[in-house]
């Protein structure tokens, strides 16, 4: 059974003290202990212990990493990439800010969702008790009445029952939806999830486009950097990527870079199959051209990240109005439900 991956909050934490301890001089294996003794009994312990012991046993960092099943694989590949190319700092800083953000944006959802959530199901239990115990008293009252008032008024009643289950159902998938999202905030396996929903809605779909091609920028700028043929880094870099439609793209453009027939560059394959837009891969060009390939990968990685935290919060900010726009929707419903049977009633005496 795998074990619990740890939380984006822990993730930033280690990777960034780590780093710190490694550009003071501090090995690996002492810096991973330390971590270890400052902490009280908890998983984020139990995994640095884990790391220490295969540290001491002679694995790599990334290695040892993967031996703890605490780190989401992205993470480790990221590591490994660093030690190859002698960059496991660089690396580390670069995880640390990558899982802060993913920390704070995960925060800002769970905020964003967590109250009106509670809200719907309060409303959702409402509108079945207006349902099943409120509204079945009128049908009792018209079914004991005679002449025009029970026929002229049992359409009303009728109308509100509908209407009544018809939101009691809308509330509960709303209510669903918004608990799932707050609940799944909570882990890193949940958040996952929620990364892949994502990336089948319309208005966080490219975000997490932009997120993907981050991730992968940053690992291409690390194996590029570490003095390997660029068709050989495309394919580790490509290893990194789980987003559908980005992980096409790239594979069309590294098959294009290893065409026997019609070779193209790094540059001219990732322009060509749309995986940047004309403008940084028209930048990653330059960037080739005067030997600072990494350098520019680095800055397009940096550009991409903060594009996606940024249309992020654009989506995010947009959630609890509208969860709140539906609630206020419900409320005028349920009173609607309530009331058409006494509209009814009034029409039938007047």
């Amino acid at each position: 059974m795998a074990k619990t991956l740890l939380e984006s909050s822990a993730l930033s934490a280690f990777c960034g003290s780590v780093a710190t301890m490694l550009s003071a001089g501090i090995q690996t294996e002492e810096a991973v202990l330390m971590l270890a003794g400052n902490r009280e009994r908890s998983r984020f312990q139990e995994v640095c212990n884990i790391m220490y012991e295969n540290l001491v046993a002679g694995e790599t960092f990334s290695q040892a990493m993967k031996a703890t099943e605490g780190f989401p694989a992205y993470a480790v590949e990221m590591a490994a990439t660093g030690e190859q190319s002698g960059h496991l700092e660089q690396v580390l800083r670069n995880l640390e800010l990558y899982y802060d953000e993913e920390d704070k944006m995960f925060s800002k959802l769970r905020s964003a969702v967590g109250y009106p959530a509670w809200l719907l199901v309060i409303m959702a239990v409402i509108l079945l008790f207006t349902v099943m115990f409120i509204l079945p008293v009128f049908s009792d009252v018209y079914d004991n009445m005679a002449g025009s008032l029970a026929s002229q008024s049992f359409a009303s009643v009728g109308l509100s029952t509908v209407i009544g289950w018809v939101a009691f159902a809308i509330t509960v998938v709303c209510a669903v939806a918004a608990l799932y999202l707050s609940f799944s905030a909570r882990t890193e396996a949940g958040r996952a999830r929620v990364m892949k929903l994502f990336e089948k809605v319309p208005i966080t779909s490219r975000a997490m486009y932009q997120l993907a091609l981050s991730r992968f920028t940053a690992a291409l700028a690390t194996l590029v950097s570490s003095g390997i043929t660029n068709e050989e880094a495309m394919t580790k870099a490509i290893a990194t990527v789980d987003h559908r439609v980005l992980h096409k793209r790239l594979v069309a453009a590294r098959d294009s870079m290893v065409d026997l027939d019609n070779p193209r560059s790094l540059a001219q394959a990732i322009g060509e199959h749309d995986v940047f837009e004309p403008l940084y891969a028209r930048m990653l060009n330059v960037g080739m051209r005067s030997g600072s390939a990494d350098e520019t990968l680095a800055q397009l990685s940096q550009a991409f990240f903060d594009d996606a935290v940024l249309q992020i919060d654009e989506s995010l900010d947009h959630i609890e109005p509208l969860l709140a726009a539906f609630l206020t929707i419900a409320i005028g419903v349920t009173l609607v439900a309530i009331m058409l049977p006494l509209v009814g009633i009034m029409g039938s005496i007047g």
